[in-house]
C-alpha cells in the first residue's frame, strides 16, 4: 500500500514533530548500535531554520515522515529519511525516496546516495530492493556505515 501524504518543505513550526519522529524511528537501533544513531543528535530546529534541506510528509492531521536532502558533488545525498513507527509499512518511505529522485533530477543529478549503519540490516535490504547498490563501507564519525547509491534513469 502506498501512502497518500503531501510532501512539503519543513517550517520552524514542524521542528518538534520532526525531532519526535526521528527519535521514535531510530530508538529501536540504540541497543543494537550501542549509542544513539547520528540523526537523533541533529538539532532540527536549527537545521530547518538555516537550510532548505528538510521536507516533511503530512497525512491527515499530522506529520508522519521526514527527509533531509543535501546537494553534494555529483549526487543528491539523502542525509536522513524517517517515518513515524505508527505510520511505517504504508508506503511513506517509498514516497519520500521517490521525492528524493524527483528533486535530484530537478537539480540536474543522475544519482542519489544515502548511508545507514551496518547494524541496520533491515534498512540495507530495503534500500537494495529499491534499487540502491552498496558502494562502500567505512567508519565515519564513530559509526560503521554502509554507503549506497542509485542511478536515476
Amino acid at each position: 500500500m502506498w501512502g497518500n501524504g503531501v510532501i512539503r518543505r519543513a517550517t520552524p513550526a514542524d521542528a518538534a514533530s520532526i525531532t519526535r519522529i526521528v527519535a521514535e524511528a531510530y530508538a529501536p537501533y540504540v541497543g543494537r548500535i550501542g549509542r544513539e544513531p547520528a540523526p537523533m543528535s541533529v538539532d532540527y530546529h536549527e537545521l530547518v531554520r538555516t537550510t532548505d534541506h528538510v521536507s516533511v510528509l503530512q497525512d491527515g492531521d499530522g506529520i508522519v515522515g521526514v527527509i533531509v536532502l543535501v546537494p553534494a558533488v555529483g549526487h543528491l545525498l539523502i542525509e536522513n529519511v524517517a517515518i513515524a513507527p505508527t505510520a511505517q509499512g504504508q508506503g511513506y518511505g517509498r514516497l519520500l525516496l521517490a521525492e528524493a529522485d524527483c528533486r535530484a533530477r530537478q537539480l540536474g543529478y543522475h544519482e542519489t546516495r544515502l548511508y545507514t549503519n551496518v547494524a541496520m540490516t533491515e534498512n540495507i535490504a530495503w534500500y537494495s530492493r529499491l534499487g540502491y547498490v552498496e558502494i562502500e563501507r567505512r567508519c565515519e564519525d564513530g559509526f560503521d556505515r554502509v554507503f549506497l547509491a542509485k542511478l536515476l534513469r
